[in-house]
């Protein structure tokens, strides 16, 4: 797994620099990944700030090691995992340990997936192949001393996914990108799109493509969800 470095020296987006720990910080870790897992564990289980009580590869599996161990204070969490998911088993893990301090870690840094990540109580988001080994050492410390950590280009998502976009008139959508639009935003697949407007499949993904720039948007995923609030 490549891990590319990012300033470890401070955290983008006002995380706090970790002031000393009285002891080491009680760390689980759930990582599907059998050669991340181990690199994370060979680094990070040897830090002194650190004492890992807990590496797993599922939820499932972080469930029935925690009920022979003491509460974690940190976890670093996988999003997609096998089984429940890292972004679904969010809410029950801080209801279950609701002073845990949660890093999220992913290779899909899509807006969306990020801010219902931030929106389910995790505190800081990197993503697995822009984050050095020792940046997880220094995102947890921060986490743990109530910063908020995310790697760079995590902060740009999250910039543009709040700033204020144009209204449909504004894009100046011809009239079949609103068509396509619309066929999206019902639910229908490109197929049924193309179907319903009787023109082919790869002249409607060109018109996809094209809605993709226009709306500043990475994929289906973003376009429905900014849909959704209603922000087209």
């Amino acid at each position: 797994m490549p891990f590319s470095a990012f300033p470890p020296a401070s955290s983008p987006l006002g995380g706090a620099r970790s002031a000393a720990p009285t002891g080491p910080l009680r760390l689980a870790i759930v990582e599907d990944d059998a050669t991340i897992r181990e690199l994370l564990h060979r680094y990070l289980c040897v830090c002194p700030e650190f004492d890992c009580i807990v590496v797993a590869d599922s939820i499932e599996t972080l469930w029935r090691e925690l009920t022979l161990s003491l509460s974690p204070q940190l976890l670093l969490l996988d999003l997609s995992l096998p089984g429940e998911s890292g972004l679904d088993a969010l809410p029950s893990l801080l209801a279950q340990f609701p002073d845990l301090q949660v890093l999220v870690q992913t290779s899909n840094d899509a807006a969306d997936t990020i801010y219902e990540a931030l929106r389910r109580g995790a505190r800081g988001f990197v993503v697995k192949s822009a984050t050095p080994l020792p940046a997880y050492r220094q995102a947890l410390l921060d986490v743990a001393a109530g910063g908020a950590v995310m790697s760079p280009s995590v902060a740009r998502k999250m910039l543009e996914y709040f700033t204020p976009v144009p209204s449909q008139e504004d894009y100046l959508l011809s009239e079949r990108e609103r068509q396509v639009l619309e066929g999206l935003v019902a639910g229908r697949t490109e197929k049924q799109v193309a179907e319903q407007l009787g023109i082919g499949a790869a002249t409607v993904r060109t018109y996809v493509v094209r809605l993709y720039d226009k709306l500043r948007v990475a994929n289906k995923a973003e376009l429905l969800a900014r849909a959704a609030r209603g922000r087209l």
